[in-house]
């Protein structure tokens, strides 16, 4: 698909990378090589089940001769048992062979899903932003399963079948060479076939693919804006969109169906020729005296036993051509995650005793240090220019400003899951660099028990550690009350936390990764007016003796703070504590006055 046709698709979207054929087969080579034993082991099972079943033929071409020959019934017995024995043999051999291929198949499969999950969770927040999630989710869920599906059932199926072929061609050559001369009138119109199909197919499922993403994307887009698009009246806009993407995905359908009914034509035009061959070169061998009629009825029994494994390996050739479209835009996320490494989880800073409420004493505190940060979304509209900024260690600095000033997004950077455009964030401590973590408003709660979900921030935590965070954050009477108490289940599907206790429970892990920088993105505003204090302090105390970027969604958070830092258009234009910045007049003075105006006005 070209350049101009990806950005109509997705609107302009900086869609993710998609891996060459190349890097695509080196990366599969990547994730088999730890397991070469077991593939070996499978497809070396799987030969010989193959070999003991290419018996079959001349075992029924005896049949016939003894039958032609006129002998008597007693001469069927060895052949009968022996078919007998090869069809156990094979079936055993079989199931042991695709048994150990199927194995290595979900190894396989189990290694690239976590390094998929790996890399994407790595990306930088406004790489993900620019692709849209549409285009995300469309690979994590659409692609993995159509390798899933490649793995579970084609690569199994796509060993057996090429087994089958080499192996069938060779007892071909070993009853007369002419047979295989003959078999192999119908291989051209079948080469021809796979190769018109393969220069068409590739293309087209890349293309499926990036339609699919566009209509995820259009239907996330629609659905997660559905009040706005609602208010503004645009239900129509968005509906006409939704239908574009759809039938560009339908059309691209009807396309691969066209693509595959003409396949199977083609298909069936190289089998029959091929079996009149063999069945005429059997004619002419047994006319001369060169075979028995048993040896012509193997030869074509033969080739008849070859429809089903061409016929299977080149269908599978649509199933092999979908799963590498995906694995190309599986790769393409790994390999975008390529290079240095940010840390996969917070290491504790110490270990804290169960009644510590944060850090624990003399341990050091970190230092942050911004220099001359830039960043833009979009060519020519930065949004934030040049900002330096210095955490001394163990202060709270809150950033206040109006919506769009840059807040969040110098959050992100400085908590290091988003890089900025230019210059540079050091967190330090000892002379060492260390994580920072990052809480937003946006808090999932996962499923699972409520023990289990504070256990993400710190596996190792104890009943009594895990009781002490929830005491630190305000939040251990409510867990204790919930029916099960710290082993109720929670999350989707289970039993539901408001907004506030979800945000709490945030905090909770917080405690528990031990952190010696944290970053709260308006952490507190999904509270409410009624859950805000309740909130606010346990934020305070959370952050207890650490050192803290706090975005202020309430000014009383930054009342708090040992310093104010105030954005306007991506700029620092003041500093300093509330105090101060209140009566200096200027523009934080200005947002006090309009915050303690709200406040004071009566509630109609």
């Amino acid at each position: 698909m070209t350049t101009d046709l990806v950005k109509a698709a997705h609107g302009e979207r900086d869609l993710l990378p998609v891996a060459t054929p190349a890097r695509t087969r080196a990366a599969l080579r990547d994730l088999v090589r730890p397991d070469r034993g077991r593939a070996v082991l499978g497809l070396g099972v799987l030969v010989a089940a193959t070999a003991v079943g290419l018996l079959v033929q001349p075992l029924l071409g005896r049949v016939v001769d003894i039958v032609a020959d006129g002998r008597p019934a007693g001469d069927l017995t060895w052949p009968v048992v022996l078919l007998a024995v090869v069809a156990v043999v094979q079936g055993v051999a079989t199931t042991i062979g695709l048994g150990q291929v199927a194995r290595l198949g979900e190894r396989v499969l189990a290694r690239l899903r976590e390094r998929f999950v790996e890399r994407a969770l790595a990306l930088p927040a406004d790489r993900l932003e620019r692709a849209g999630a549409g285009d995300l989710t469309a690979r994590v869920t659409g692609d993995v399963a159509r390798v899933a599906e490649a793995v579970r059932s084609a690569l199994p199926e796509m060993a057996r079948s090429v087994l089958a072929i080499v192996l069938t061609l060779g007892a071909l050559a070993l009853l007369d060479v002419r047979f295989l001369l003959a078999a192999l009138l119908g291989a051209p119109v079948q080469v021809l076939t796979a190769r018109w199909y393969v220069r068409r197919a590739g293309p087209l499922y890349a293309e499926q693919r990036i339609a699919g993403g566009a209509q995820q994307q259009q239907l996330l887009e629609t659905i997660g804006g559905a009040v706005t698009v609602r208010g503004h009246r645009l239900e129509r806009d968005h509906t006409e969109r939704t239908g574009r993407r759809s039938r560009g995905a339908v059309a691209l359908t009807l396309r691969g169906v066209d693509l595959v009914l003409g396949f199977y034509a083609r298909l069936h035009i190289a089998e029959y020729l091929g079996l009149g061959a063999v069945l005429f070169a059997g004619y002419l061998l047994v006319r001369d005296g060169s075979a028995s009629v048993g040896t012509a009825t193997a030869a074509a029994l033969y080739f008849h036993s070859l429809f089903g494994p061409v016929n299977q390996a080149l269908v599978l050739l649509d199933d092999a051509q979908s799963a590498a479209a995906g694995l190309a835009r599986l790769v393409g996320v790994t390999d975008l995650g390529d290079g240095p490494a940010r840390p996969a989880a917070l290491p504790r800073q110490r270990a804290a005793p169960a009644e510590a409420a944060g850090p624990a004493e003399g341990a050091e505190p970190a230092a942050v240090t911004a220099d001359a940060v830039s960043h833009s979304y979009l060519t020519g509209r930065p949004v934030l220019h040049e900002v330096s900024l210095v955490l001394r260690p163990g202060e709270h600095v809150a950033l206040v400003g109006t919506s769009g000033a840059g807040k969040s997004t110098l959050a992100r950077i400085v908590a290091g899951v988003q890089d900025p455009a230019a210059g540079s964030v050091h967190v330090a401590a000892g002379g060492r660099e260390v994580p920072v973590a990052l809480v937003t408003q946006e808090v999932h709660v996962f499923s699972g028990s409520l023990a289990d979900d504070l256990r993400l921030a710190r596996p190792d935590a104890t009943d009594a550690e895990l009781r002490a965070a929830l005491t630190t954050v305000g939040a251990l009477a409510w867990a204790e009350a919930l029916p099960e108490g710290l082993a109720t289940e929670v999350g989707e599907g289970a039993h539901r936390l408001d907004p506030a206790r979800a945000q709490q429970l945030a905090l909770a892990r917080l405690v528990l990764a031990d952190p010696a920088v944290a970053v709260l993105d308006e952490a507190t505003a999904e509270a409410g007016s009624a859950g805000a204090r309740i909130l606010e302090r346990a934020a305070e105390a959370a952050l207890a003796g650490r050192t803290a970027l706090v975005v202020a969604h309430r000014l009383t958070q930054a009342v708090a703070a040992d310093r104010i830092v105030v954005l306007e258009a991506g700029r620092v234009v003041e500093s300093g504590p509330h105090e101060e910045l209140r009566d200096a007049g200027g523009p934080y003075a200005a947002l006090w006055r309009a915050w303690s105006g709200s406040r004071a006005a009566p509630h109609p």
